[in-house]
């Protein structure tokens, strides 16, 4: 296959986008508020991508979303990405969110501890932000703070982290935030 191919399809939350090429999958759209909308995020990412019908390997993937979506276990582990043009550290952050297992949350923090790059907080926020792979690499499972997740990703369309979450079954715990998690021995008075 020369170039890149997509599908749209729909899945519980809406139709969704999904791109490959001969290196593998390329991008995951989950749904804008309209289909249209959708379709036009996928050109502008990828504007050399043709509709086609997707090959085994990328229909098992797009079945294992629909499922997802529908709050059933699934297993990416075999999804193969394409990972050219993206930073290695961008790499490791993906690889390690891909890992946290259903019905669990990290925070940024720790996921930059994870990787030996304690300092790296912001840089594992930008490079979630990112994140071409919706679902497949729950990047939705990564939190600011316990309580925070009303953000929906670059390629999250309309949804937020939240309804994934909830989706998945995983209760958030609106008393554990940030501060909570930073700060722990402050002294009362401290804290706003």
């Amino acid at each position: 296959m020369a170039g890149r191919g997509y599908a749209v399809f729909d899945t519980a939350i809406g139709r969704c986008g999904i791109v490959w090429g001969d290196a593998g999958i390329s991008g995951v759209q989950l749904p804008e508020a309209r289909e249209i909308e959708t379709r036009r995020r996928l050109f502008r990412v990828f504007p050399d991508a043709r509709e086609l019908r997707p090959p085994a390997h990328v229909a098992l993937t797009i079945e294992g979303i629909v499922a997802a979506l529908r709050g059933q276990t699934c297993d990416f582990s075999n999804a193969m990405l394409d990972m050219s043009g993206i930073s290695k550290f961008n790499q490791s952050v993906y690889a390690y969110t891909r890992a946290i297992p259903r019905g669990e949350i990290r925070l940024y923090h720790e996921v930059a501890a994870a990787l030996r790059a304690s300092g790296a907080v912001h840089s594992v926020a930008q490079a979630l932000a990112k994140n071409p792979f919706m679902i497949i690499v729950p990047c939705h499972r990564v939190l600011e703070a316990a309580g925070a997740a009303d953000k929906a990703s670059q390629n999250g369309g309309v949804i937020s982290k939240r309804r994934l979450l909830t989706i998945e079954g995983t209760r958030l715990s609106a008393a554990k935030t940030l501060l909570d998690v930073l700060l722990p021995l402050d002294p009362p008075r401290l804290r706003p």
